[in-house]
């Protein structure tokens, strides 16, 4: 793919495919907030297509760079809806604030559901911390069609106390309880469609992850039940790819279309420390066009940007 960059001069922004249904690595662009606009439309296309897109080399980049590169892709939000403690621009995903080693899609417990995030490694382990990325659209697209029938039927509550189908450490340290209990500072409760329709590109995700409660009319054990069985067509490893990061490597993937998952394979006195910015979406909308509703809380400071929810 080439993309003319100014009349004088062609910048060529090479795509190189990593699987079949997800993941490719971008090559020939050098991140920053004045990118010509069509390199960030070729950065756009690639994120449509593969989900998560893979930047090497990016070691220029400060938070501010990061920053000012996010809003040419969209509207950033404030950090995190509950951790407030992180700062005004960016997430620290940190792992002495604990290991995200569960398979979720971000933030999916308040109402508008991000729509993409850009993370750049800042301090990383000297073996191991390589992250996971899953296709829900191509976890969809698998099934069946009485489960894809059966899928677009149910709802979810999606809540940010999410031990429900991860599994907590069995004795976290005083960094990850302190981080736990900012996280869960304010309750917040969302009601999805388990089919969710992708705002921009049409295509059918399963919307479901860590912080899924329970299915909307079925028992606890019925929901755990549904909820395996869809899940693990996410986590085939046919639908997933999986980054090795390296400094100055930055990630960007659509939260819409993917889960993810931190491996946790590097021992404690390994440091592992990634930058995370988040752009703002919009209320997901399910085949039938029901959109999600609010249950508990207000994101309204974490994500101006799209349609207001209605009361549950």
């Amino acid at each position: 793919m080439s993309v003319d960059h100014t009349a004088d001069t062609v910048t060529t922004v090479q795509v190189v495919k990593l699987g079949t249904h997800i993941g490719a690595r971008i090559d020939g662009v050098r991140l920053c907030g004045d990118l010509d606009p069509g390199i960030v439309a070729a950065v756009r296309a690639a994120l449509d297509e593969h989900k998560v897109i893979f930047f090497r080399g990016q070691h220029h980049l400060t938070e501010d760079g990061q920053y000012e590169f996010a809003e040419l892709l969209g509207n950033p939000t404030t950090p995190h809806p509950t951790v407030t403690s992180a700062g005004v621009k960016s997430l620290a995903i940190d792992s002495r604030h604990g290991r995200s080693n569960s398979w979720h899609t971000d933030v999916t417990f308040v109402d508008r559901v991000p729509k993409a995030s850009i993370l750049r490694a800042v301090t990383l382990p000297s073996y191991g911390g390589s992250t996971t990325w899953a296709s829900t659209v191509a976890a969809y697209n698998s099934l069946p069609e009485p489960l894809k029938r059966l899928a677009e039927s149910l709802r979810a509550r999606h809540t940010n106390q999410y031990d429900y189908a991860a599994t907590a450490a069995d004795d976290p340290d005083a960094g990850a309880t302190a981080y736990r209990r900012e996280f869960e500072a304010t309750y917040f409760e969302t009601e999805h469609p388990v089919v969710e329709v992708h705002p921009d590109t049409g295509e059918r995700a399963l919307l479901l992850g860590g912080f899924v409660k329970q299915f909307v009319g079925l028992s606890s054990t019925e929901s755990q039940t549904l909820f395996r069985l869809f899940q693990d067509r996410v986590t085939r490893l046919e639908h997933t790819t999986r980054w090795n990061w390296a400094l100055g490597d930055v990630a960007i993937w659509d939260n819409r279309a993917t889960q993810h998952y931190a491996v946790d394979d590097y021992d404690g006195s390994e440091h592992r420390r990634l930058t995370r910015i988040t752009l703002a979406g919009e209320v997901p909308v399910g085949v039938d066009g029901r959109p999600s509703t609010v249950i508990s809380g207000s994101a309204e400071h974490y994500a101006k940007a799209g349609a207001q929810l209605q009361a549950a």
